[in-house]
């Protein structure tokens, strides 16, 4: 019988359903699902035989006259009251529960998914992600788990109890790219790529005619932002937009600078390139513990957003180009792997023979 296997998705940025897909290809031989409320924007790269089920945004509608948000449990994070959308997604969420069985539900992330599967005698992994993770919610969602799964070897976090990293299955860092993608550059190529994701960032328009002005011996390519209307750019500045495969342009960065997510920092150490990174505000401090961790083991130089405009740019990007071009211990090239014989461990250990 071949293993059911669920990801819930959250919709917030491109890493959750990045990392997703990339576990799906490694489950090789399971039944997988998607389920989340983000999922359309990326119908071109989920495979056709990877099941997908849209969910209801789970925010007020116009229609949803007696919502309110008071302060709920301390074991949840969102419960807000007199939502239709709420109430849709998880009647479709417990409907497929029922009709789903043997299934192993992997949350990235939500621990109100997390303990609605485990309130319907549904096994879950939860993906664990670096910040303050240590409130009621957090700790409810990962005692209900049968497992807890860490995209990221075990010494890139802070202290955590024992309870918590025994749980875990720490799979080493992974990402779209090998190590095999890395390539060189000109040493004269004084160019600098500027990535911009899609969960909200500082790195905008005006930061990138601020720095272009501030560095004219460097030539700077922004990923992700169209070229503003305006008739005339300096010539050390490119705005290169939304791009389906920026790989090529990485290779020729003597040093890249983007926001602290977990995609991008894994691209940057499967690729070896000098970082630079901005860490924005997330939820419970995700992207400064991470810089914060960078910084420490000397991976990333980091810039608060607080200091894009006040930084001294040319000394900074003098100091990072000069850096070593190495993240040791990051990447572990057998990490998808590890991960997805970690899902099936937990899923013969909950059904014995059923994979």
């Amino acid at each position: 019988m071949r293993a059911n296997i669920a990801f819930y998705v959250h919709h917030h940025g491109s890493g959750h359903v990045m990392r997703a897909l990339a576990l799906s290809r490694a489950l090789n031989g399971c039944d997988v699902t998607f389920l989340g409320s983000g999922l359309e924007p990326y119908s071109a790269l989920i495979p056709s035989e990877i099941r997908c089920i849209r969910l209801p945004a789970d925010t007020p509608a116009a229609h949803d006259h007696y919502h309110t948000d008071p302060r709920g449990p301390d074991c949840l994070h969102y419960a807000p009251l007199n939502i239709g959308g709420l109430r849709q997604r998880n009647a479709i969420l417990t409907a497929f529960f029922e009709k789903t069985f043997p299934l192993l539900l992997i949350v990235d992330v939500s621990v109100e998914t997390a303990l609605l599967a485990r309130l319907c005698g549904v096994p879950t992994i939860v993906v664990r992600q670096h910040g303050r993770r240590d409130d009621p919610a957090h700790r409810a969602a990962y005692q209900s788990a049968s497992a807890l799964l860490a995209p990221y070897p075990g010494a890139m976090e802070r202290p955590e109890p024992d309870w918590l990293r025994n749980k875990t299955i720490y799979t080493g860092g992974f990402s779209r790219y090998a190590i095999g993608d890395r390539g060189g550059f000109e040493e004269d190529d004084k160019t600098v790529v500027i990535m911009t994701g899609t969960g909200g960032t500082s790195i905008d328009h005006a930061f990138a005619f601020h720095i272009a002005g501030a560095c004219p011996g460097w030539t700077f390519r922004i990923l992700g932002l169209e070229s503003p209307d305006r008739t005339e750019l300096p010539g050390n500045l490119r705005f290169l937009g939304k791009v389906p495969e920026p790989l090529p342009i990485l290779r020729r960065a003597r040093v890249v600078i983007g926001n602290t997510g977990h995609n991008t920092v894994m691209e940057m150490a499967s690729l070896g390139k000098r970082f630079i990174t901005v860490p924005e505000a997330r939820p419970f401090d995700e992207q400064q513990e991470k810089a914060g961790l960078l910084a420490e083991s000397g991976l990333a130089l980091v810039v608060n957003p607080g200091a894009l405009y006040s930084t001294d740019w040319a000394r900074l990007l003098q100091i990072a180009s000069g850096g070593a071009a190495d993240w040791p211990g990051v990447i572990d090239p057998g990490a998808l792997e590890h991960a997805a014989g970690g899902i099936l461990s937990v899923y013969q250990e909950l059904f014995g023979g059923a994979v």
